[in-house]
């Protein structure tokens, strides 16, 4: 008689930001010989690509949040249809374990998990936990923690906290073996900016233009790698042409991030968690903008935990001008030894092995859950 693989359910939100721990931990299980199947929104079907899973389940959801009555009522009644859906996945799929990873999207699966009594695990990748999880957290088995310490985690929250660190995709894995660029004092130098879906509108609007304000000796070392929105383009590549750059790239999306990740010498950013566990697995000092507006601050707290450990230099957004960027950039290029200080701290606050380590705490979690 065949018996089947164990499965294990993973509910991430469809950003990146979700999924990309997911995915890497997706690849971890299924090398232990473990089935995946991941339930999520319908944003999945531009995002995932080639997810590592036998199985993708799209849960009605959406974020109840907002001013309009109207709106947050209509949020709740397709996050109880998104309900009614997950306890038909979770009974039809029977995993031995579901992992939530943050967002709305990981509600409803969450919940009819603990409603029918199968272990939930939460990965919290925040340094501040987000109001999903802290929802979910109650009734959760176990917590895992992107950051060692997790601020926003309520006092009648039982489950047991152990730190995996923010899983990240193998080919962050593989930048990772990329040394930092050496740094002379008139040899070439690399900037690399991005702001994903929510941030890159600002850096399109103070990048460029701190770039052209950098003195004429330093603009001729540089190269620049941005993203940009695709209706700023045109604005941006302008902006680099008219500064005299000896090279420049700006598009609204590239595949090999990780990579251009390990070719700089300084990145500016958001301080999402995946961003920063990216940029500690692969050595990369950071001027880290956090997303402001945010009711948890969680980028700010993110942002923080690499500035104590000597890797980053954040930048609120209130101070993050043209003016402001080109003088940081002028100080942090002028001084070698400090960016490479910096690259060598941001790895060591990373943690390359966390996609195994959440793995082997999912398997405990279901071993111990069976044998009880």
């Amino acid at each position: 008689m065949t018996v089947a693989q164990p499965l294990v359910l993973l509910a991430a939100g469809g950003t990146g930001g979700h999924l990309f721990p997911a995915e890497a931990l997706a690849l971890r299980l299924r090398e232990r010989g473990i089935r995946v199947a991941l339930a999520t929104d319908s944003r999945v079907e531009t995002l995932s690509g080639g997810f590592p899973a036998s199985e993708i389940v799209a849960i009605p959801s959406a974020t109840p949040s907002g001013r309009s009555l109207v709106a947050r009522g209509a949020a709740f009644l397709t996050l109880g249809r998104g309900f009614a859906a997950a306890v038909r996945a979770v009974r039809r799929l029977n995993p031995a374990v579901v992992v939530g990873f943050g967002g709305y999207p990981t509600v409803p699966p969450l919940l009819a998990a603990q409603m029918l009594k199968v272990p939930t695990l939460l990965h919290e990748q925040n340094a501040v936990m987000g109001r999903a999880n802290g929802f979910l957290a109650r009734g959760a088995s176990v917590i895992a923690t992107g950051f060692s310490e997790v601020r926003g985690v309520s006092a009648k929250v039982t489950a047991r906290r152990v730190h995996t660190g923010n899983p990240v995709r193998p080919a962050v894995l593989a930048a990772a073996g990329t040394p930092y660029p050496p740094l002379t004092a008139d040899g070439p130098l690399s900037l690399l900016a991005f702001g994903g879906s929510q941030g890159a509108r600002v850096m399109s609007e103070v990048v460029p233009e701190a770039v052209s304000r950098l003195p004429a000796a330093l603009r001729a070392r540089l190269t620049v790698i941005q993203q940009a929105r695709a209706e700023d383009l045109a604005r941006a590549e302008g902006t680099y042409g008219q500064a005299g750059l000896a090279a420049f790239a700006v598009a609204p999306f590239f595949k090999d991030l990780p990579a251009k990740m390990a070719g700089a010498h300084l990145v500016v950013a958001r301080a999402g968690a995946s961003t920063v566990a990216e940029l500690a697995v692969i050595g990369r000092p950071a001027i880290l903008v956090p997303l402001p507006g945010s009711l948890d601050q969680d980028q700010a707290a993110n942002a923080a935990v690499l500035e104590a450990a000597g890797a980053a230099f954040p930048l609120p957004q209130t101070a993050f001008t043209p003016e402001r960027l080109a003088a940081e950039l002028t100080t942090l290029f002028g001084a070698p030894e400090r960016l490479t200080a910096a690259a060598a701290a941001a790895r060591r606050a990373g943690l390359p092995d966390a996609a195994e380590r959440l793995a082997a705490l999912v398997v405990e979690t279901a071993v111990t859950a069976a044998t009880r």
